[in-house]
């Protein structure tokens, strides 16, 4: 697996991919791109996190960048810092759900967003070309730390408008939580004893240590399940190693649906401030019906955290997310944050006085089928492949913005190309997982 490079930064493994090198260049050619200001810079818990600060933040001094490190926390709490001491722009180094001997480059700019594709791309060109703009001794950049960074965060969710923390604090909440030792550990507990909830931390210690795979997917979260059920706990909530995905588990230890979480903030949201809502091409129809509950439109983007913030601020939306447990209220900032998510869950809960395995009742039910092509083996590319699904399916409704997606009454399809491999990914959605499966296949035959 060869190092990883994308508009929004740089991961791989350290040690061989990922090496003091390439972390030099390519902050270098951030701070270049900077021109100076003041950068925010924050960390998950891997094990080479530290290693990866200090050789970051000693070259974005060298650029004449002054550096503010708030140390573990969250993905969304550096964003959230970038908005509180009017940064510059921001890095989090994490390598979000990938295993532990990964680490990675998160780039933030002076909105508090992920770099978009222009910006990202200048800074690339300057990383190839090695054009760097070193200070001399008389300079170069200072260091200091903020350590309310998390406070901070935590305040300024308590103050947006519709959050009613007292009225959460009185059903005291029995909450277990697993950050899998993530940057989300000691932030996520602490908003949720913020307001008045029971805290049971199961895998709560920032150390690196991932005790299970650390992607929030079904698969991998058995134990908290479990604990759930055991301890009579009123819900479960679990977050990917950077705390910016938020993934729920209903009082009877049964998964949510990683889909659901977004789904949620929409309703959440929509019954307290009205206006369209934004996901990606490849999140759930629920979004959609949710959204259409409350007389709204619900607007696709193009795979990928910061297309999904472009269409939202485009389109004036109220809340946007994706289907993969992100939630992203542009009241607090422009990305994904499960401090804001859970919260806005919890005050759903509380306000409705139903458990949450009532509400996941009251949702709508979709269910996923997630495949992928190997390119080799069918002897054609990617853009030669999504075309001629375009072609084949002119006549049905077809999106273009992201790969090829049809909708179907029944469901629809999203063939999308992997950045990363030689494979097309294909998601596919219907009422039940046979007939997700089964709109694929029909799909996939007639294209072989």
């Amino acid at each position: 697996m060869a190092l990883m490079i994308s508009v929004s930064g740089i991961r791989g493994i350290f040690g061989s991919h990922l090496t003091p090198e390439n972390l030099v260049t390519f902050t270098a050619a951030y701070g270049t791109w900077l021109e100076g200001g003041t950068v925010v810079v924050g960390r998950d818990s891997r094990v080479t996190g530290q290693i990866c600060e200090d050789i970051v933040c000693a070259t974005l001094q060298s650029t004449g960048c002054d550096v503010v490190k708030v140390g573990i926390v969250p993905t969304p709490t550096v964003a959230m810092g970038v908005l509180k001491h009017k940064a510059a722009g921001g890095i989090i180094l994490t390598a979000s759900h990938n295993p532990a001997q990964w680490n990675a480059l998160k780039l933030l700019n002076n909105k508090s967003e992920f770099l978009d594709a222009d910006q990202g791309r200048e800074v690339l060109d300057l990383a190839e070309k090695g054009t760097f703009t070193y200070q001399k001794y008389d300079k170069i950049g200072t260091i200091s730390e903020d350590h309310e960074a998390v406070d901070y965060h935590i305040q300024k969710i308590l103050e947006l408008p519709y959050i009613d923390a007292d009225l959460i604090r009185k059903k005291s909440f029995k909450v277990a939580v697993d950050a899998v030792n993530g940057g989300a550990s000691l932030a996520l507990p602490e908003m949720l004893e913020a307001i008045g909830c029971d805290v049971h931390k199961l895998y709560c210690e920032p150390n690196g240590i991932f005790p299970h795979n650390p992607e929030p997917l079904p698969e991998n979260l058995g134990d908290i399940c479990d604990y759930v059920k055991q301890n009579d706990c009123d819900l479960g909530i679990v977050t990917d190693p950077d705390g910016d995905r938020l993934a729920l588990v209903d009082e009877n230890g049964n998964f949510f649906g990683e889909e659901y979480t977004q789904v949620a903030a929409f309703d959440f949201m929509l019954s307290k401030n009205k206006g369209d809502t934004a996901t990606n091409l490849s999140s759930s129809r629920a979004a959609d019906d949710i959204t259409k509950k409350y007389d709204q439109t619900c607007h696709r983007s193009a795979v990928g955290e910061i297309n999904v913030v472009k269409v939202m601020q485009a389109e004036g939306a109220v809340i946007s997310g994706e289907g993969n447990g992100g939630v992203i209220n542009p009241d607090l900032h422009p990305g994904r944050d499960s401090l804001v998510g859970a919260t806005m869950i919890l005050q759903l809960l509380a306000e409705r006085e139903i458990s949450a395995s009532e509400y996941r009742s009251e949702l709508p039910d979709y269910e996923m089928s997630k495949q992928k092509i190997e390119l080799n083996s069918l002897g054609v590319n990617a853009d030669e492949l999504l075309d001629k699904v375009a072609d084949i399916y002119q006549n049905e409704k077809i999106n273009r913005t992201d790969g090829v997606k049809i909708d179907f009454d029944e469901g629809w399809v999203h063939f999308r190309k992997s950045n990363t491999e030689p494979i097309v990914r294909v998601y596919s959605e219907a009422k039940t997982k046979a007939e997700a499966e089964k709109l694929a296949a029909s799909v996939l035959s007639i294209i072989r």
